[in-house]
C-alpha cells in the first residue's frame, strides 16, 4: 500500500468534515426560503388594505412583502415599483420559493410594476403569495394563470 493507514483516516475525516460543512451551508440557504414561505402562509386571509403594512389593519401587496421579509431582518422596498431596482433578475423557470415576482398594475397595457408577490413554488406551474385587491381581497396564494401571465414583468432574487 505504501501509505500509512493513519494517513488515510485523517484524509477521510477531513473529507467528511468538508462535506458536513458544505451540506450545512446549503441547508441554511434553503432554510431561510422555507421559513420565509412558511411564515408568509401564516398571514393568509388577512384582508387587503391599500397603503398598509400592518397585519392588524391589512396589507397592500408591497406592504405584505416588506412585512414578511422584515420579519427575517431582510430589508426590501416599501413600494412595488421599488422592487425593479433590487436584487438580481431571474428567469421565471429558474424562480425559487422566496423570490419576488413583479407584475403590472390592473391595466396590463401600462408596462410598469404595480403589483408584487413572493414565489411559493417554482417550476412549470409557479405559485405566489400576495395581498390581492381582487376577488379574494386578502393575502392569498395564486397560480401563475392567464391573468397574471399577461401582467408579468419579471422575477427578482434578494436572497442569495
Amino acid at each position: 500500500m505504501g501509505v500509512p493507514s493513519d494517513t488515510l483516516v485523517i484524509l477521510t475525516q477531513l473529507d467528511t468534515t468538508k462535506t458536513v460543512l458544505d451540506s450545512a451551508s446549503i441547508k441554511n440557504k434553503l432554510g431561510i426560503r422555507t421559513n420565509l414561505i412558511d411564515y408568509a402562509k401564516t398571514l393568509k386571509g388577512i384582508r387587503y388594505k391599500y397603503a398598509s403594512s400592518d397585519p392588524k389593519k391589512g396589507f397592500d401587496c408591497s406592504g405584505f412583502v416588506m412585512y414578511v421579509f422584515n420579519h427575517f431582518q431582510i430589508s426590501v422596498p416599501r413600494s412595488s415599483i421599488g422592487f425593479t431596482k433590487v436584487g438580481s433578475t431571474i428567469e421565471l423557470p429558474s424562480a425559487k420559493p422566496g423570490d419576488i415576482i413583479l407584475f403590472t398594475g390592473a391595466n396590463s397595457k401600462v408596462r410598469r410594476v404595480g403589483h408584487v408577490g413572493i414565489i411559493t413554488q417554482g417550476g412549470e406551474n409557479p405559485m405566489f403569495i400576495h395581498a390581492s385587491s381582487g376577488k379574494t381581497y386578502s393575502v392569498t396564494e395564486t397560480t401563475f394563470n392567464k391573468h397574471y401571465k399577461q401582467r408579468f414583468i419579471k422575477v427578482v432574487r434578494v436572497l442569495d
